[in-house]
């Protein structure tokens, strides 16, 4: 198994077109949009991507706040995204579990700032080259604007090398 073609893609064009892409693959993957979520931001390098999820009518729940599956769902799949970007090599990335934990209702826009450094890919490298597989959690925060936590989530994120993933896959 090798890295997806969209990472390879991604990969091939310039620097400069690599945030723009991302966040348009977000925006326009069918499950990421069905969440009510955009990405609003990403960061040159792909390590800081920030998120977005309005109060409207298709993310509004019973009570009028936010729809707590919608609150989730912009979570997924940005730090795997993520890492599939910084660790520059061929990896298999799946979540493995995940934690959120509701704090207010949230009656207007919240944002999910997702951030990876470079120490943390350093240590999941380390982890990688000396076993081949590694887990890291990850917390993101979903605020308002002006900071206030609404929202706590935490994923563990399983990587491994693609090579040993396929021969692990294949020995069970």
């Amino acid at each position: 198994m090798a890295r997806s073609r969209r990472m390879e893609l991604l990969a091939r064009l310039p620097p400069a077109w690599r945030a723009r892409f991302l966040q348009l693959g977000f925006n326009w993957h069918p499950a990421f949009r069905a969440t009510g979520g955009r990405v609003h931001k990403v960061s040159a390098n792909l390590q800081h991507i920030v998120v977005r999820l309005p109060l409207r009518r298709r993310t509004r729940n019973i009570n009028g706040s936010l729809f707590g599956g919608s609150l989730f769902a912009i979570t997924d799949g940005v730090h795997a995204t993520m890492l599939l970007a910084g660790l520059q090599r061929h990896v298999i990335v799946w979540d493995k579990n995940a934690e959120i934990q509701y704090r207010r209702p949230g009656y207007q826009t919240l944002y999910a700032n997702f951030q990876i450094n470079p120490d943390e890919l350093d240590a999941i490298r380390g982890q990688l080259d000396q076993y081949h597989e590694a887990e890291a959690t990850f917390t993101v925060q979903i605020q308002d604007p002006e900071g206030q936590i609404y929202t706590t989530v935490e994923r563990t994120i399983y990587i491994a090398d693609a090579h040993f993933y396929q021969q692990k896959s294949q020995s069970r």
